[in-house]
């Protein structure tokens, strides 16, 4: 380890000179096993890790995420998959998964469109099956505690040997006050070491009281998803993984729509009809991940034309039509759904309700939680207010 890293740039080619070092003169935290992380690279790392730490922390499961752009594209703990997830995740084919590649599957088949290129973040040691997925995968680069030599040796062959694998120190403690600059002014602030657990979830705030154990769970990784997402964030879960994350949106609503969307588009993947979608042999599997984002669209003619259809498919696809859409999507059940400021108004809860939403968290506060309370009672939606804000810039 050393004190400092010289980076080949910052966020962009032209912001030069870059680096990262500690102010305090002690060793970097992490070991780079492999490649060359670049600026943004080791800030999804970072908050890779944080995330997928506390996520251990809080559920005592090996967690995995996918991260882009500083924010989370998938995130869950290392449940086992469901022959339909293997199908729709597209590791069926390697057997059973070891709890750690499970959580990854899940991490990165959430929305596999925004995952294309992503950083991994583990909970712990990365084994060969993970290696293995990563492979045949997009990704740049991974942070993990520790690697198994035959993991490490895969590793290693991705992108003509130039993949960025990052061990992390698991004993390292950061420092309680942290700083950035921003236009040359600094700012600090005490570091956001909240620990997220279930005492979260004791005030609820609706008719319906019960959360079972399996949901708070879903609840806790909602919010310790948002914890490390780029606010304004809206995250929804189900049955140990995130599902649909809206980050970085100016309005809640629209923060709501987006994760909600995303949401019905991973349940929209389990359709018989996109399940049974034939494709040509040869085709890549980012060009598949995006044919079938097209195809459960509105612009689905856009890989159905005549002329396109025949470079994608062996069998012409029938429209997944809309009517059979909503008939689908009414399907899911049991969705939780956390926020990281409190819902303003109702119709967040509107939304939220279209996508399956059965258990909420969000911190309260808003002058409307009597409207907010309310549409939860229309629904049977059993609400938590946790108190807690939980912005992330």
């Amino acid at each position: 380890m050393a004190n400092a890293m010289e980076l080949k740039y910052g966020c962009n080619p032209n912001q030069k000179p870059s680096r990262i070092f500690m102010e305090d003169g002690s060793e970097l935290p992490i070991t780079v096993l492999n490649g060359k992380p670049g600026y943004i690279n080791l800030l999804d790392a970072f908050n890779g890790y944080q995330l997928v730490k506390e996520l251990k922390a809080a559920t005592g499961l090996p967690s995995a995420t996918s991260f882009k752009h500083v924010s989370p594209a998938g995130a869950a703990v290392g449940r086992p998959l469901s022959d339909t997830e293997a199908k729709i995740y597209f590791v069926d084919d390697l057997g059973e998964l070891s709890p750690i590649a499970a959580a990854y599957a899940r991490a990165r088949g959430a929305d596999r469109m925004s995952s294309y290129g992503d950083f991994v973040a583990l909970s712990d040691t990365c084994d060969a099956i993970v290696a293995k997925m990563l492979a045949r995968e997009v990704s740049d680069g991974i942070i993990a505690p520790d690697y198994t030599d035959e993991a490490l040796e895969i590793l290693k062959t991705k992108r003509k040997g130039t993949y960025n694998v990052i061990k992390i120190d698991t004993d390292y403690v950061p420092q309680a006050i942290e700083r950035k600059q921003v236009y040359g002014v600094t700012f600090e602030q005490g570091r956001n070491d909240l620990k997220i657990d279930s005492e979260m979830l004791s005030d609820v705030v609706t008719d319906n009281k019960v959360i079972p154990d399996d949901k708070k769970i879903d609840l806790l990784i909602a919010l310790i998803t948002l914890k490390y997402t780029q606010s304004n964030s809206v995250c929804y879960v189900k049955d140990g993984q995130a599902i649909g994350i809206g980050a970085g949106q100016q309005s809640r609503i629209h923060c709501t729509r987006l994760a909600g969307n995303k949401a019905d588009n991973w349940w929209l993947r389990q359709h018989p009809k996109v399940m049974g979608l034939q494709f040509v042999d040869d085709i890549r599997r980012p060009d598949r991940d995006n044919t079938i984002d097209v195809y459960i669209s509105e612009e689905y003619e856009d890989v159905l034309a005549e002329g396109t259809w025949q470079t994608l498919f062996k069998v012409k696809p029938e429209v997944l039509t809309r009517e059979e859409k909503k008939e689908w999507i009414a399907k899911n059940t049991d969705v939780s759904v956390g926020s990281d400021a409190f819902f303003p108004f109702g119709d967040n809860i509107e939304r939220a309700h279209k996508s399956g939403v059965k258990y909420i968290a969000e911190p309260g506060g808003s002058i409307r939680d009597d409207h907010v309370i309310m549409t939860c009672n229309k629904y049977d939606i059993a609400m938590a207010f946790t108190k807690i804000r939980l912005f992330h810039h």
